[in-house]
Formats: structure tokens, C-alpha cells, sequence
């Protein structure tokens, strides 16, 4: 077996052409569509870089070294990448043929220094009473589903929330990709991951938020809901399993609800 620190030296190197925006604190998103043809996100602002690789397979290989990292399928069958690399920074890969003009890839870098509630209150991101209500709820195991756009920051906020969460309590983590870094030390972290080239091995959310209500959880953090796992998710909610964190795509408090039956009406 390869040990992790190889793999994050030869993901590294194949990386190099965007390593400057990988090592860059201001970047929070790095957008390759295809070799020649990358965009970074600065400081709220996105913009074409000089950057290239030297051809779509170097690009591939790439793409293959990170999925080897994380240990998911990659080629005609599975072409599509949820991973991760060394750092953190979640990757998300479409290949051919369902991205026909060649391997694009968006890379979401989080930032080094957590995001706690304590500093979104100092941000003014909230009020002390917003602060001291989102505590109340966490600590009284009320349920919690975070909602909003893409890159309105559903994750570091479920992380900060989190801090709340007592450290006696067993928590249970379920992901797609790991991103959620708790800090208390009765943690379970569970990853979903696709099936095989021959369609063998894949086990869903769903499959992993049914294995964990056997797993005697106090609290279950479910990094985003997409499907149908959120019926598990819902149920577990009105059947005492209190205190549960999700995020989901969401514009309005309605579309949130929506995620379980049909739209509700505004």
C-alpha cells in the first residue's frame, strides 16, 4: 500500500500549474476548464489566470491521482469525482463523456482560520441575541437545517454550530466528501462513495444514515441533503433522535421545506 504522504507529494507535482492559487489565502475557488482555460475566485472576484497544464492528460492525471487519494472510481462509468485533497480543499471533477469538451474541475478552498460563532459575532454577522438563540437551540438538542445558496457558506457555519454541541455527546458524521472538521473528540466519520466500474461497492448517504441510527448516536451531523435521504433524516427527527445539523440547497424557508414532499406554495 502507497503511504498518504507519497500521494500527497505526487498529487502536489501534478497540481503545480495551480499550486500558487492552492498556497494563495485569498483564493476561494480554483475553476479548470480544461488545460489552457483556468479561473480563480479572489477576494469575491473571479478572473482568467495564466495558468495551464501541459495537455489534457496531464490534466487527467491529475484528476486520476486525486481520486486514488481518496480512493473513488474514475473513468467512463464514473465521471464524476466528489474528493478531496491533502489540505482539505474539496474537489468536484466531471470527465467525458458527460463533460464533452474535455475534464473540468472546480476546487473549493476553505480557509485556514476556522470560522467560529464567537467571530461571526465579532464580524457583526449576527447579534448577541441570534447568538445566544442558535446556542440555546444546539445545547437543547433542537434540530438544525442550514439553508442557502452555493458558496453562501452553509458548511462553516454547520461547523460552527457545532462547537455548541457538548463534548460528552457521540456525534455521528455523514459526508459525500469530507469537509467538516469537529473539534470534539467523540467523533464518527462516515463517507459515502460510489460504486465500482463494474457497479460494485457503492454505499449512499442513505445507506450510511440508516447504519447509524444503530450506532447509538447523540447527535447526527449530515454534511448536505440531496435526495431521498432526507425521508431518514426526517424521520429520525420526529422519532427522538434529537439534535441533528444539516445544510441543504435552499433560496427560501419554503424551498427548505420542500426537500421532503412536493413545493410549498408561496
Amino acid at each position: 500500500m502507497i503511504p498518504a504522504e507519497v500521494y500527497e507529494q505526487t498529487l502536489l507535482s501534478l497540481m503545480a500549474p495551480v499550486r500558487p492559487y492552492l498556497d494563495d489565502p485569498r483564493v476561494t475557488e480554483i475553476m479548470i476548464n480544461g488545460p489552457d482555460r483556468i479561473y480563480v475566485e479572489r477576494a469575491g472576484k473571479v478572473e482568467r489566470v495564466d495558468a495551464r497544464f501541459d495537455s489534457q492528460d496531464a490534466l487527467m492525471s491529475a484528476i486520476r491521482n486525486i481520486a486514488q487519494y481518496v480512493g473513488r472510481p474514475v473513468g467512463p462509468f464514473n465521471s464524476i469525482l466528489e474528493g478531496r485533497l491533502p489540505d482539505g480543499s474539496r474537489v468536484e471533477a466531471v470527465l467525458p463523456p458527460s463533460s464533452s469538451d474535455g475534464p473540468s474541475v472546480a476546487i473549493r478552498r476553505f480557509s485556514k482560520e476556522k470560522l467560529t460563532m464567537n467571530k461571526l459575532l465579532e464580524y457583526g454577522s449576527l447579534t448577541q441575541g441570534a447568538f445566544d438563540l442558535l446556542k440555546a437551540l444546539v445545547m437543547a438538542k433542537m434540530n438544525i437545517i442550514v439553508a442557502g445558496g452555493t458558496g453562501s457558506g452553509k458548511t462553516s457555519l454547520l461547523n460552527a454550530l457545532s462547537s455548541f454541541i457538548p463534548p460528552e455527546d457521540r456525534i455521528v458524521v455523514i459526508e459525500d466528501a469530507r469537509e467538516l472538521q469537529l473539534q470534539q473528540d467523540h467523533v464518527v466519520q462516515l463517507e459515502a462513495r460510489p460504486a465500482d466500474s463494474r457497479g460494485r461497492g457503492q454505499v449512499t448517504i442513505r445507506d450510511l444514515f440508516k447504519a447509524t441510527l444503530r450506532m447509538r448516536p447523540d447527535r447526527i451531523v449530515v454534511g448536505e441533503i440531496r435526495a431521498g435521504e432526507a425521508l431518514e433524516l426526517i424521520q429520525a427527527m420526529t422519532s427522538g433522535h434529537g439534535g441533528c445539523l444539516s445544510t441543504v440547497h435552499a433560496t427560501y424557508p419554503s424551498d427548505t421545506l420542500a426537500i421532503t414532499g412536493p413545493p410549498v406554495r408561496r
